[in-house]
């Protein structure tokens, strides 16, 4: 296990450093720059900033700058506002965790749930109901449904305060967030419920006589969930990235409102930071849900 585990330290650190360069690059290849817009600074100034920036350095190096720099765990400042690009992830990522665990948690509960029922009536008309729904949430963008929400249950009925430092409300982006996670995880419960019913040791549990509830609970739930164990990690990851919308919808203070404030600013550090945050965290996720496996199924090995 230990082998496996060193492999997929190497590729994850290859892998993060392919995201780091096609980022740094990709964000360099835009026109303009942090002190090139409209209420550009006096030119001298300008040319200050830049140096020393290393903005006026070929990208190349800048590059070797940044790694440099990134090698000694300093993702840097905000070229805006002069605080540490460390400070503002650690910052506005509880926020972003918060909804994100909530929603994650809201999204395994109901989908393992509704995914056991569609399976025991297979065919009949409460499947039919929750493939209609999972069908439909699973088509529809998460930032699609955070705007219907907001424009229907905020302002048109009043259900629930738009978001303030003041007077947050985190119950819709975590119901827009999990929706679909949620509607993921009951077909993936169904299909694999559905295949664990059809074995011979289930069969043989219901001869010997074993209620309805305990085969279902000690036995067919057991091996059915496997599949949601691998998907969980990637999950969390996938609702944290998709939050970057939806925060910004319902002006969330978090990561994702950071992120497309320091797009818009064209503000490199913080673009950097959150990038290679996120790819770490997505790359660690999928790694634990990959031991987590083993865990639920002696059997697998990782040679």
């Amino acid at each position: 296990m230990w082998r496996y585990i060193f492999k997929r330290v190497l590729l994850a650190v290859v892998t993060i450093f392919i995201v780091i360069a096609v980022t740094f690059f990709l964000m360099n290849a835009i026109p303009g720059g942090p002190f090139t817009k409209e209420k550009a600074p006096d030119p001298r100034v300008q040319a200050e900033l830049e140096e020393r920036f290393h903005l006026n350095e070929p990208v190349g190096k800048q590059f070797l700058y940044y790694l440099e720099n990134l090698s000694k765990g300093d993702f840097g400042i905000s070229l805006k506002s002069g605080r540490d690009v460390s400070t503002i992830i650690k910052t506005s990522f509880g926020v972003s965790a918060k909804i994100g665990a909530f929603a994650a948690i809201t999204a395994l509960i109901i989908g393992l749930i509704l995914g056991m029922v569609a399976a025991l009536n297979r065919n009949r008309w409460p499947d039919r109901i929750i493939i209609f729904f999972t069908t439909f949430f699973v088509s529809v963008p998460s930032f699609v449904l955070a705007t219907f929400m907001l424009l229907v249950f905020c302002l048109r009925l009043q259900w629930f305060p738009v978001w303030s430092v003041t007077n947050p409300s985190y119950f819709l982006p975590i119901v827009s967030l999990s929706l679909y996670p949620m509607a993921y995880i009951t077909r993936l419960t169904k299909s694999s419920m559905l295949d664990v019913l059809g074995q011979d040791y289930i069969r043989t549990a219901k001869a010997k006589g074993v209620s309805r509830v305990r085969t279902i609970a000690k036995h067919a739930l057991k091996n059915g969930v496997l599949p949601i164990v691998t998907y969980f990690g990637p999950m969390f990851a996938g609702i944290i990235t998709g939050s970057l919308v939806v925060e910004n919808v319902f002006t969330i203070g978090g990561l994702g409102q950071e992120f497309v404030t320091s797009i818009n600013n064209r503000d490199y550090p913080i673009i950097m930071g959150i990038t290679i945050f996120l790819a770490i965290l997505l790359i660690l996720l999928t790694l634990v849900s990959d031991l987590l496996y083993k865990v639920f199924d002696p059997r697998i090995t990782f040679d």
